[in-house]
């Protein structure tokens, strides 16, 4: 595939790189170079915005200044530190990566593309953004913001997400990287897509490539990039039980792999909305967990939307009455040691301020 023609080329990197410079987001991932750093929050920022991951990611680094001190510390104080951030195979991916580093690295964070590669939670946009970022090598990116731009800055009308149509954007992302600058080239990229060539009504007007944008000179730019339609998800509906014996309830602990991986909570399940949700916790309880308990007073219902599909959780108050099982018997003034998802923290919360 051929390169593009230098004058273009040039005059985008020239054009971006002073807006960037006056215009650039003050990011506390931009006031360093420390690779660990730049690491985390690229981590954190796949599927969060920037001001969400903000005080998790001064948290963390806060709770674990370096990678060997995320290595060495226990999976649950790092989901503990990630907790009300989402998609937690994010964090379980930092750690087990953190500690393949440590190993096999010695405690360096590798420059090299093939080698961020073979750690978890890294796919190629997000270690082009560490290589260009961190170490300033011309590594490409292509994430939303940036298949944005570029679509409309070349008038690309496929989707950005399908073959030929992304394999162009990911030649176009390499080309345009000026020699010696990747890092504020592809920042400004990312800033340029989530400051002015935004999904909705892109400000034209004060984009620094505008002359040079055939999506703008078109007069659609917001044509670019084919939009794929959303498939309507699932709604499901669950009951928990907050099953109490002596000012303690009790907890079980989701498999370490797969949604909220390693996350303690509520025992619950799947239901039909119109069983009846008391007797029908009495059986489970029984039934899956051994415990016979009676049912009280509902607690609430309660709602999250999670990547692929709506859950409303109804939630019933329960006294423990005989029986031993699996699990966790946690003080209801110690529940906010545990990580737990954002939903089952609510339920906690509930509880303590009773």
């Amino acid at each position: 595939m051929k390169a593009l023609s230098l004058p273009q080329t040039g005059k985008i990197q020239k054009k971006l790189l002073q807006w960037y410079k006056k215009n650039g987001r003050d990011l506390p991932w931009r006031r360093t170079r420390d690779p660990y750093a730049i690491w985390v929050s690229e981590i954190m920022l796949q599927q969060t915005q920037v001001h969400t991951v903000i005080p998790y990611y001064q948290n963390l680094l806060k709770a674990f200044p370096t990678i060997n001190h995320l290595a060495k510390a226990d999976l649950s104080k790092v989901l503990k530190v990630w907790e009300g951030l989402g998609y937690y195979s994010r964090a379980r991916n930092l750690h087990r990566a953190s500690q393949i580093v440590s190993d096999h690295f010695h405690g360096e964070i590798p420059d090299q593309l093939k080698d961020l590669l073979t750690l978890p939670g890294i796919g190629r946009y997000t270690a082009g953004a560490i290589l260009s970022i961190a170490f300033n090598k011309p590594a490409p990116i292509l994430d939303g913001n940036v298949k944005r731009v570029l679509s409309r800055l070349f008038a690309i009308a496929g989707s950005p997400v399908r073959g030929k149509t992304e394999g162009l954007l990911w030649h176009l992302s390499g080309s345009l990287i000026p020699k010696g600058d990747a890092s504020s080239f592809n920042q400004g990229l990312m800033d340029l897509g989530a400051m002015t060539c935004t999904p909705k009504e892109p400000q034209c007007s004060k984009c620094p490539l505008r002359d040079l944008c055939k999506g703008h000179l078109s007069g659609e730019p917001e044509i670019y990039p084919l939009r794929t339609v959303r498939k309507a998800i699932p709604h499901i509906t669950a009951v928990s039980a907050v099953i109490e014996k002596d000012g303690k309830v009790l907890l079980r602990q989701r498999p370490p792999k797969g949604l909220l991986g390693g996350l303690w909570e509520f025992p619950n399940w799947p239901t039909e909305e119109k069983k009846d949700f008391k007797e029908y916790l009495r059986y489970k309880v029984m039934s899956e967990i051994g415990l016979k308990i009676k049912s009280k007073e509902p607690i609430g219902s309660f709602h999250q939307t999670f990547s692929h599909f709506k859950l409303t959780l109804q939630v019933f108050s329960c006294l423990h009455l005989h029986g031993k099982t699996k699990g966790k018997w946690v003080p209801i003034h110690d529940l906010n040691l545990l990580p737990m998802s954002r939903l089952h923290r609510r339920i906690a919360s509930t509880l303590e301020h009773e």
